[in-house]
Parts: structure tokens; C-alpha cells; sequence
């Protein structure tokens, strides 16, 4: 809800704006007080809030499963235990009909991705004005900060850095595997001799530039669909979710709709995000 003497702009904006810590152009370092000095200070800043809640999550999943794992029992398992059971189970599962190499690292990967990523897009559900205010109130009387300068994003793949660092780390990987399965002239052979080609080895050549411009689209495009598809689909989801908080007493029935729509989308964006991370390396593993 916008506070008063706040414009449906300015609320939308202070929304969508991360707490940016950085290099100021005069050298001095500290938060940005507004969208025009977090752009000012270039390469040389980071989004608090997005590495805050991303670690932290990352954290939380890694201590539930560990504590889970260690009292796990052969036993009747408690529901907590069950629950992680079947994740792990859906996970390995999907990897052993997508996955058709041979490596240790694919089915943890898989699962790390899946349930980091869908606690991610749950903070998506927790009410917009929530953890905002929450840390406009700690910022103004712990820190002394001033509360309109007091910048919340709570949902990490809301944040294209984010979604962008996830995929070109499996991008790094995609070449990894490539060079691992096929070696350096396979992989090579693999950008510039198809789609195209020839006997004529003369034609076979003139023909390597334009396959190398096709294949290198259709490589350097994976890791772009995969940051910017989970990217798009949250950030307008949290954009629909703060529309609804200007609308007054009718947000609470269209947040509910809105909301159960959402669980759908949630567990979704994860689901192919890990799917198609598996699929690229299932493809990047395939020697010739």
C-alpha cells in the first residue's frame, strides 16, 4: 500500500529498486539513494538485497537437508523426511531419463538448482509491503537511515543479475562438458561442420564461418533463455503483485487469485530451469 504523499509511481518504483551498495562517482563508497545513483556507480556495485536473500536461502536449503539427512531413520520418517525424500526421488528421477552420460555431479546439481530456485520464487508470495517496510523501519531506527532511501527486493529471481549468474554458470559447465566428452577438436568440429557441409573440402571451408555464426547463436542462446525466461516470468508475476496492492480493499481477494495462480508458476519455473540445464549437458556429454 502507498504511503502517504507517496505517487502510484513513486511506489512502483521504490518497489522494483534494489538496495545498491557501491563506488559513488566522487570515489566515496556507500548505499545509493535512488535508481540515478545506482546507475552512476556502474560495474562497481552489488545488490545487497538479492545476494542477502539468495545466500540466505541457499544457507536454509543446505542446513534442512543436511539435518534431515542426519536423523534420517529406516524407520516410519516424519513428514519433513518424507518431504525431502520425495524431492531428492523426483530429481534423481529426472536426471536418469534426461541425463544419458555419465557423471557424479548432474543429479546433485539438479537438485541444488530445483529447491534453490523454487525458495527463491516463494518469496514471491509473502505479502509485497511486508518485508520492505519491515527493513525501512530497522534501517531508519538501528542505522538511522532515512526510510524512503531504504530499498527491499525480496525475491532474488526478480533480479537479473541473479538469473544470469545462475545460467552462465551452467553455461561454464555446457563448455566443460563439451571439451570433457568430445575434446577440442570435436567441440570445434561441432561449431563450424554442421549445419552445413560438403565433400568438397574447399566448399567444406567457405562453409565454416556461417556454421560457426549459427552454432555459436545456438549455444551462446542457452544460457540467455535460461537467466532471462526465469528472470521475465517472476519480475512480471512481482509486478501484478504490487498493481494489486495499489487497488485498496480489493487486494486481498485478487492477491488470494492472483496468488493461487502463482503456486503454479512457482514450483514451474523451477522445474524448467533444472530440466533444462540437464537437457544442455545431456547434449554436451554426447561424444561423437
Amino acid at each position: 500500500m502507498a504511503e502517504a504523499g507517496q505517487t502510484t509511481s513513486e511506489y512502483i518504483k521504490h518497489h522494483l529498486q534494489n538496495l545498491t551498495y557501491g563506488r559513488h562517482p566522487d570515489g566515496s563508497w556507500g548505499f545509493a539513494h535512488s535508481a540515478a545513483e545506482a546507475k552512476e556507480m556502474g560495474f562497481w556495485a552489488i545488490h545487497v538485497d538479492s545476494m542477502f536473500w539468495s545466500v540466505g536461502l541457499g544457507v536454509l536449503f543446505i542446513a534442512l537437508f543436511w539435518r534431515v539427512a542426519r536423523r534420517a531413520t529406516a524407520g516410519v520418517p516424519g513428514g519433513v523426511q518424507n518431504a525431502v525424500e520425495a524431492v531428492v526421488e523426483f530429481a534423481d528421477n529426472t536426471v536418469r531419463e534426461s541425463f544419458h552420460g555419465k557423471s557424479k555431479l548432474i543429479a546433485p546439481l539438479a537438485l541444488t538448482l530445483f529447491v534453490w530456485i523454487l525458495l527463491m520464487n516463494v518469496m514471491d508470495l509473502v505479502p509485497v509491503d511486508w518485508l520492505p517496510v519491515l527493513a525501512q523501519v530497522l534501517g531508519a531506527n538501528v542505522l538511522g537511515l532515512d526510510p524512503h532511501h531504504v530499498y527491499m527486493k525480496v525475491v532474488p529471481t526478480t533480479d537479473v543479475n541473479v538469473t544470469m549468474g545462475m545460467s552462465l554458470t551452467v553455461f561454464v559447465l555446457i563448455v566443460f562438458y563439451s571439451l570433457k566428452f568430445k575434446g577440442v577438436s570435436g567441440f570445434v568440429g561441432e561449431l563450424t561442420l554442421q549445419p552445413f557441409s560438403a565433400k568438397n573440402p574447399i566448399i567444406k571451408i567457405l562453409f565454416m564461418p556461417i556454421n560457426l555464426i549459427l552454432e555459436g547463436v545456438a549455444l551462446l542462446a542457452k544460457p540467455l533463455s535460461l537467466g532471462l525466461r526465469l528472470f521475465g516470468n517472476l519480475y512480471a508475476a512481482e509486478l501484478i503483485f504490487i498493481l494489486i496492492a495499489l487497488v485498496g480493499l480489493w487486494q486481498l481477494p485478487l492477491h488470494f487469485v492472483w496468488a493461487i495462480f502463482h503456486i503454479l508458476v512457482v514450483p514451474l519455473q523451477a522445474f524448467i530451469f533444472m530440466m533444462l540445464t540437464v537437457v544442455y549437458l545431456s547434449l554436451a556429454s554426447q561424444e561423437h
